[in-house]
This record gives C-alpha cells, sequence and structure tokens, in this order.
C-alpha cells in the first residue's frame, strides 16, 4: 500500500525530499528568505551617509530599521492568519506588489521622516515573503525532513546577508543610497516572475474556512502552547541580538574605525556565514535541541568577553574575533528555534510563521535605537549580553521540555491547536477546540 505522507507532501512527509522541483523550491525559497534579509542588510552601509544627506542624527537613521522591522512583524501577524484562509500564493503576490509601491516611494523622500514611513510600507511588502519562507517548508514536511529543508534554507541564505552589504556598498558608492531601493525593487520584480511556477503548498481542503476572524484564533491557541512559545522566544531573543550587531555595525566599522562602505560589507559578508556555518552544523545534534543549548551558552561566554573588550579595548580586529563565535551560536540558535517552533505549531503554520516573526521583529525594532545610544561599543555590549541572558534561559527551558522533532507536535496532541479542518469544522459550529 503507497505511503501517503510520501506521495502528497502537503500531508506532512518525514521522509528525505528530492526530485527536480524540489530544487526549484529549495532555490525559491532561498530567495523569498533572503528577500527579508536585503530588505535591511543591503543598506546597512549607507546608514551614516544618510545621516549626512538627511541631516540627522544616528538614532533618527536607525528608526529606518525599526520602521522596517515593525513592517515585518506585523505583516507577518495579519498576513499568517489570511494565508492560511486564503493559501499561500495569492497573500505573496500582493505582499510582492506592496513592496515594489514603497521601494518606489522611498527613493523619492525628501526627508528622513518621510523614508522612515515608506521603509514601514516595505516592511509590510516584504513580510509576505519571509514568513512564507517559514511557512510553506511546515506546509509539506515535518521532523527531520523539515528540519533539514529549514537548515538547508538557512545555510545557503548565509550568503544573502553575505552578499547584501557588499552589493549595497558598490552601489552606494555609484549611485548613492537610491540605488540600492531601486535594485530591491528589481528583487520583488523578479520573485513575483517567478511565483507562477510554485505550486500552492496548502490546499483548499486544509485551509481555514467559516467566518473572516476564525482565521485569526488560532494566536490564542497557539500562545497557551508553552513548547511553542518557549521555541519562538528562544528564536525572538537571538534574533534580537543579531539585529544589534546589525544595526551597530556600521557605525562602528565606518564611522569609529574610519572603513569605507565596501570594506564595511566586506567585514559584513564575511561574517555572515558563519551564521550559515551554525546552521548545518546544528543538525548534527540529536536531539536538536542540544544544539540550542551549545549555542546558548557559547552566546553567553562571547556576550561576556564582548563586554569586558568593548569596555576595555580599542581595536577593529578584536571586535571582528568576538563576532564570529557571535554569529555561529546565533547560526545554531535560528535553526533550532525555527525547526522546533514550526513542528509544534505545523496545523495552522501560517500563524505560527507570523508569531515567530513578529517576536524576533519586536525584539529588533527595540535595540536598534538603543544600540545608537551614547558611546555605540559601550551600548552595543550592553545590549548583547542583556538579550544573552535572554538567550540561555530559553535555552534551559527548551532542555527540559521533552518534545523534540521526533514526538508529536504539542500543538496538536497537549493545547488543542486545531487542522485547517478542524478550525472549519469549529468555526461553523461554535464549539471549542479540538481534542
Amino acid at each position: 500500500m503507497t505511503d501517503q505522507s510520501s506521495t502528497n507532501p502537503s500531508s506532512g512527509s518525514t521522509q528525505s525530499p528530492s526530485g527536480g522541483y524540489y530544487a526549484f523550491l529549495i532555490i525559491y525559497l532561498v530567495l523569498l528568505s533572503a528577500f527579508g534579509s536585503f530588505v535591511n542588510d543591503m543598506y546597512l552601509p549607507t546608514l551614516p551617509e544618510m545621516v549626512r544627506s538627511f541631516h540627522t542624527t544616528t538614532s533618527t537613521v536607525q528608526l529606518g530599521l525599526t520602521f522596517g522591522m515593525i513592517g515585518l512583524g506585523f505583516g507577518e501577524l495579519i498576513l499568517g492568519p489570511l494565508s492560511d484562509r486564503f493559501g499561500r500564493k495569492p497573500i505573496l503576490i500582493g505582499a510582492l506588489i506592496v513592496f515594489c509601491i514603497g521601494a518606489m516611494c522611498s527613493v523619492w523622500s525628501k526627508t528622513i521622516h518621510v523614508f522612515i514611513w515608506w521603509r514601514l510600507v516595505q516592511g509590510l511588502g516584504a513580510s509576505g515573503g519571509y514568513f512564507l519562507a517559514r511557512t510553506i517548508p511546515a506546509d509539506l514536511y515535518k521532523g527531520r525532513a523539515l528540519a533539514k529543508v529549514m537548515a538547508l534554507v538557512g545555510a545557503i541564505n548565509g550568503f544573502a546577508p553575505a552578499s547584501a552589504p557588499v552589493i549595497g556598498g558598490l552601489v552606494a558608492r555609484s549611485v548613492g543610497w537610491q540605488g540600492i531601493f531601486w535594485i530591491l525593487f528589481g528583487f520583488s520584480t523578479l520573485l513575483l516572475i517567478l511565483t507562477p511556477a510554485f505550486k500552492e503548498s496548502l490546499p483548499p481542503s486544509r485551509r481555514v474556512k467559516g467566518h473572516f476572524g476564525a482565521a485569526f484564533k488560532n494566536y490564542a491557541i497557539l500562545s497557551r502552547n508553552k513548547h511553542f512559545v518557549v521555541h519562538v522566544m528562544l528564536k525572538g531573543t537571538a534574533l534580537g541580538v543579531l539585529f544589534a550587531y546589525i544595526s551597530s555595525a556600521p557605525f562602528i566599522i565606518q564611522d569609529h574605525y574610519g572603513y569605507t562602505q565596501l570594506q564595511f560589507g566586506l567585514f559584513m559578508g564575511f561574517n555572515a556565514l558563519f551564521v550559515a556555518f551554525g546552521s548545518m552544523v546544528a543538525l548534527r545534534f540529536k536531539p536538536l535541541k542540544r544544539a540550542a543549548l551549545f549555542g546558548g551558552r557559547g552566546m553567553m561566554a562571547v556576550a561576556i568577553a564582548q563586554f569586558i573588550c568593548f569596555f576595555t579595548v580599542n581595536n577593529v580586529w578584536v571586535y571582528e574575533a568576538l563576532n564570529l563565535p557571535m554569529l555561529f551560536c546565533l547560526g545554531m540558535l535560528f535553526t533550532v528555534g525555527n525547526t522546533l517552533a514550526m513542528n509544534e505549531g505545523r496545523q495552522c503554520a501560517g500563524d505560527a510563521s507570523a508569531l515567530i516573526g513578529l517576536m524576533g521583529y519586536v525584539f529588533g525594532a527595540i535595540v536598534s535605537p538603543l544600540v545608537g545610544l551614547g558611546d555605540i561599543l559601550h551600548s552595543t555590549a550592553i545590549t548583547i549580553l542583556s538579550l544573552s541572558v535572554l538567550v540561555l534561559v530559553f535555552t534551559r527551558l527548551s532542555r527540559i521540555l521533552p518534545a523534540d522533532l521526533e514526538a508529536d507536535p504539542q500543538s496538536a496532541t497537549a493545547t488543542g491547536v486545531p487542522s485547517a479542518a478542524d478550525s472549519a469544522d469549529s468555526s461553523a459550529k461554535g464549539e471549542g477546540n479540538s481534542k
């Protein structure tokens, strides 16, 4: 008898995925995920230039990062349930069109405040691709097969933050910061061209039905799922560390240490490869959550070293040497947080992915302007150390939870998160959650 889970990926295959469409899918998911990285990382080298161009302050310019992350976070919060109701493909197309509008209009911004608001629109549009890069694999796979896809996309996508600052530095040197947003416009157009070849991953039979608000109910259910929440917070706090590093690095490397935009891009590009390396190394741990404990402890050790060195040593190579193990540990934490959270919430993958993204951008939006206050080396060290304490807390909480990839998702068994069909039935009958 044929195993339906292997022939129909939509049922959540546990087998190792392969094939021609799988290759296209991985490339497409990498581009979607890279798109979210490019939205922030590509214009990082121009932040000091924008301070001078708009005649404003460092913290004000960094609000462009903050509003972009707010748009990414709340865009996911809205589009997640909508994608569970209407499917992934139409939501993706609409989001990409919104981004195209935001990218074009940001080029024509006359003041920093107008630019910041268009950054919010860009974030709303980019959120569709970014959260669907997590959602689509959870539609199709589970367990170790899901971990393989998530880690593979994460590892390959390490080249996105690696290349984005380099490209941004080259473009900014030639045509200024405006040229970067024309490239982002072109990137989103390329994704729109490729989207027709993508096969819808959420068939109508698995979509949320009933009244419109039914699609949003799973947020409350997921928030009561301890296993899911722990891994969402693990990913969120780790992403906060990454954003503290990303938003402070242009000013530390260019303004404090005097390197050019292109040199800054090369620093960031090389460093980003360690995130990819950490993502792949995480797969070698069994159970997977052991990688989080290793990464959390390593992150804490590096944060303490950074705190001491950033207050006592003024040397770019010390700064660089401490960034590399930090980013390696973050790569491990991202793979664990993404995979275990999506494995727990895969019955309502759009909502689960949206909450993962929102929490990361909540932390990111808070820390981006904080690292620009006072001496940027000192404020960055304090921010990263504080977040590393939280990372270690959630890695330890993850360790004591019994569930891992081999266990049944707790969202379906322990906390009552319904499948799409169950959600529709529950909505129609006005009854409680499924067992």
